[in-house]
């Protein structure tokens, strides 16, 4: 633990399992749902559990800076997603003790019709903030966004790059006490990454608590106080950062897959 985190966990999960259905053999229409219904057929209805977290349990303190690794596929997406409340456990509890500035898909909670400026307000009222907060904010998230006369133009018209750039800018300037990122550090050209990690150690320093997840061992190594190590689905690992990140790229070598990002 980080030794200026608090004692109360903000965020807690107790044996948490997240489990999907699949549904085998789904209909091609609507129109065949309503015919085989009313021949009294339901043969679409078989359907398979999958498991993509199973029985997860950790806290993370006030403060702390906690980098979630694992192979593609292990579920480290659904546990930010669960975190963020976009999910909810299949079996377990999971609370939230703070507000969550997410940024875990790319667009995520952006209308795409309206223009960056409008989304500002939208992302900002969607994480609960109100008009006077992002009124004082907004300045700040166009300035660091780098967007310019380009905030007043439809995202539709945005690159990826731009999406990435205004995403973050909100996310990191509205005053919630804890930042969810899904790959973040990776996205974007050199420069906008450089100012990315300036702003990230700064809102570390000023007490937020920064969860992130990323393939790249060194970023954990850089920046993180602590990693947990995802793999099959389970918690395998939960501990230092540079700990984590060894264990990290000793499944990736026993895989043979080279690691990506």
């Amino acid at each position: 633990m980080n030794p200026n985190a608090s004692s109360t966990p903000v965020i807690q999960l107790t044996e948490v399992t997240k489990q999907f259905f699949h549904w085998k053999d789904p209909p091609p229409s609507l129109k065949r749902v309503l015919v085989d219904a009313c021949r009294g057929k339901m043969p679409w209805r078989k359907r398979t559990r999958f498991t993509v977290l199973d029985n997860v349990s950790f806290d993370i303190y006030r403060g702390e800076f906690v980098g979630i690794m694992g192979r593609n596929g292990a579920g480290k997406s659904t546990l930010l997603k669960l975190i963020s409340g976009i999910y909810q456990p299949s079996y377990g509890t999971l609370t939230v003790r703070e507000s969550i500035a997410p940024l875990i898909e790319l667009g995520a909670g952006f209308h795409q019709d309206l223009s960056g400026y409008e989304n500002i307000f939208l992302n900002a009222a969607i994480l609960g903030f109100g008009r006077k907060v992002t009124l004082d904010t907004a300045p700040a998230i166009i300035e660091f966004s780098e967007l310019g006369d380009m905030i007043d133009m439809p995202i539709k018209n945005y690159s990826s790059g731009m999406l990435v750039r205004l995403g973050f800018s909100i996310a990191s300037h509205l005053p919630a006490p804890i930042i969810l990122m899904d790959e973040v550090l990776s996205v974007g050209d050199i420069g906008f990454q450089m100012k990315v990690l300036k702003k990230i150690q700064d809102l570390h320093q000023q007490g937020r608590t920064i969860v992130l997840i990323t393939h790249d061992p060194e970023q954990v190594k850089r920046h993180c106080d602590r990693c947990i190590v995802i793999s099959h689905h389970k918690k395998i690992f939960d501990g230092t950062a540079l700990q984590g990140a060894e264990r990290y790229v000793q499944i990736a070598n026993e895989s043979s897959v080279p690691l990506s990002g």
